[in-house]
């Protein structure tokens, strides 16, 4: 999570990683993967709308299978709500730090 643009007068590369998620209504959006935290022993990836930055970002918990690793919705609800108190803490962190 940075103020950072990415944009073509960035002055050093991205590796962007690119996945493709479907929507409920089987959309679907290709996502960036933005930022990547840990709580609980479990992994999380927070991924924005490469077309549409402004949206609201999605996480999703990383699991794996096998040698790859997969994202995979949190359909918990304590989970959820564990993972986003998280997330709000370091988004503020980040925030304060700049």
């Amino acid at each position: 999570m940075s103020d950072h643009v990415h944009d073509e007068n960035c002055e050093h590369d991205h590796d962007e990683a690119v996945f493709i998620v479907t929507d409920e209504d089987g959309k679907e959006h290709e996502m960036v993967l933005v930022y990547t935290f840990e709580t609980n022993d479990r992994a999380y990836a927070v991924l924005l709308d490469r077309n549409d930055p402004e949206d609201d970002g999605v996480i999703f918990r990383v699991e794996e299978e096998g040698e790859d690793e997969v994202l995979v919705n949190i359909e918990d609800d304590q989970e959820w709500e564990t993972v986003m108190k998280v997330y709000e803490e370091l988004a503020a962190l980040e925030n304060e730090n700049g």
